[in-house]
């Protein structure tokens, strides 16, 4: 208790966006057309995949799983967010802080190893076609985004455990608009030190893990592209991998900021501004990527724009 008298709590108050509380209800608007495009654009884009024959591949399998991921990912924090931004009262009980941190976690982790999935998919197809039917069948992928999904549930549940068995006592503000790690450990009248240890080794080891793997993928990748002799196989094979390098590029780029850092060197408002970016802004723009640098995946959603469109 660092010797002073202080009130255990069990339930915590957001502060969320409380420097700009004459914006909160533009922010509101901004957030919500945010998480509406989040959710239409993968939803269109899971549907497309499913109700296409065309699409029925290894790739197009994993992108609608990213899809429904991007889905639920949103919606663990966006629109307890919105809520925030409109009410008076921003409380969350503890037990309800643990389950919202694990499932942020559970979904963030689901996400590295898809997006490592991805690569070894787009690895095989490049470095080894003649093989990749026989390599990438449907079974294995299916394996592949099971261990994906499994991996992302299983590796956040002792870190939420540990979190679940901490003292917290006031003052009970999370300066944040969510229970990320760092401003609810920081609530925490008891030792944490090693338990932060532990989280910033598994931080370190596991998205640095990740993030090399696929780099090597697309290391063997590019060399792999450069000894196609056509400079037009080159810009065709390089195409399907630009979109879900974007996208490695951006969500490596935010959470190596956010996690793999000492959580006592923090600077909460920063870390507001980078949580926005990749729980509101990212979501809504993997679509985009996808969509937009892909010609079946766009000639599917035109698709079924029109058949909408008939049948209204």
């Amino acid at each position: 208790m660092n010797g002073t008298n202080r009130t255990v709590v069990s339930e915590f108050i957001f502060l969320g966006f409380q420097d700009t509380k004459n914006l909160q209800i533009p922010l509101f608007c901004i957030f919500l057309i945010f998480y509406l495009l989040t959710i239409t654009s993968n939803l269109a884009i899971l549907a497309a995949v499913r109700g296409y024959q065309r699409l029925h591949t290894p790739m197009y399998f994993f992108l609608g799983n990213f899809s429904l991921l991007e889905v639920l990912y949103t919606t663990v924090t966006i629109p307890r967010m919105l809520a925030d931004l409109v009410m008076e009262q921003k409380t969350i009980s503890s037990k309800a802080c643990v389950v919202q941190f694990y499932f942020l976690f559970t979904f963030g982790t689901t996400e590295n190893l898809l997006l490592t999935v991805m690569a070894y998919d787009r690895y095989v197809a490049i470095c080894n076609p003649l093989h990749y039917v026989t390599i990438m069948t449907s079974k294995t992928s299916s394996q592949l985004a099971l261990a994906a999904w499994l991996g992302g549930f299983l590796s956040p549940a002792l870190p939420a455990l540990w979190v679940s068995t901490l003292t917290f006592c006031t003052p009970n503000e999370i300066d944040h608009f969510c229970c990320d790690f760092a401003p609810l450990v920081k609530l925490s009248c008891t030792d944490t030190s090693k338990g932060e240890l532990n989280f910033f080794i598994m931080a370190w080891t596991f998205i640095l893990g990740t993030f090399l793997l696929i780099m090597a993928s697309y290391v063997l990748i590019i060399c792999s592209i450069m000894r196609i002799p056509s400079a037009e196989g080159q810009k065709k094979a390089f195409s399907t991998c630009a979109s879900h390098l974007t996208v490695v590029g951006i969500f490596f780029g935010t959470i190596m900021f956010m996690y793999i850092r000492p959580t006592s060197r923090m600077k909460f408002r920063l870390d507001k501004v980078v949580s926005v970016f990749y729980t509101a802004v990212t979501p809504v723009l993997n679509p985009i990527i996808y969509s937009l640098r892909n010609q079946e995946v766009k000639s599917a959603l035109r698709r079924a724009l029109q058949r909408c469109c008939s049948l209204s």
